[in-house]
């Protein structure tokens, strides 16, 4: 698949806003906010507001399909993201990312990869890292608990058999 940056934006805003427009999320595109680390006037890509109690959350969007010079901006994104007074992440898909710069995104608590299915822009294994932080931020927990049962106390009976059974008694 080969796009460009800009169209790369457009797909995690129209995935962000598919996904999560009814929880109130309004979806902004290249936003101006303060200075950069050098500074810039700095523009991200998205801003996410939640109108209801005005917290946002900034995105940068960095798609890098062939080797180029995305290697040599991710570094200065990474810090760059840190330096936002606000709550925000570098969402990043593509193959053309070097093997360590892949580490650093990976690594990173400030960066999501995410590249939605691009005719139906379904939440799946592809956008799990994103869902994930905006879930974090927004405290939509049952985002993070999707298909998981909350915790019974187990009976006397239940533990010591499960006991027996892990070689435990």
């Amino acid at each position: 698949m080969n796009m460009t940056g800009h169209e790369y934006a457009n797909v995690i805003a129209d995935y962000v806003y598919e996904h999560f427009s009814d929880r109130g999320i309004t979806v902004y595109r290249e936003v101006n906010i303060g200075k950069s680390i050098i500074g810039k006037n700095r523009r991200v890509d998205l801003m996410l507001l939640h109108e209801a109690d005005q917290t946002a959350f900034a995105l940068e969007c960095k798609y890098q399909d062939s080797s180029g010079t995305a290697d040599e901006k991710i570094p200065y994104a990474l810090e760059n993201m840190r330096a936002l007074p606000m709550a925000g992440c570098i969402v990043y898909a593509g193959s053309g990312f070097s093997v360590g710069v892949l580490h650093m995104l990976q690594a990173s608590e400030i960066a999501a990869y995410c590249l939605p299915d691009l005719q139906q822009l379904k939440s799946n294994k592809h956008t799990r890292e994103l869902d994930h932080l905006l879930a974090m931020h927004f405290g939509w927990w049952d985002v993070l608990v999707a298909g998981k049962k909350p915790w019974v106390k187990r009976s006397i009976k239940q533990q010591v058999i499960e006991l027996k059974m892990d070689g435990g008694v």
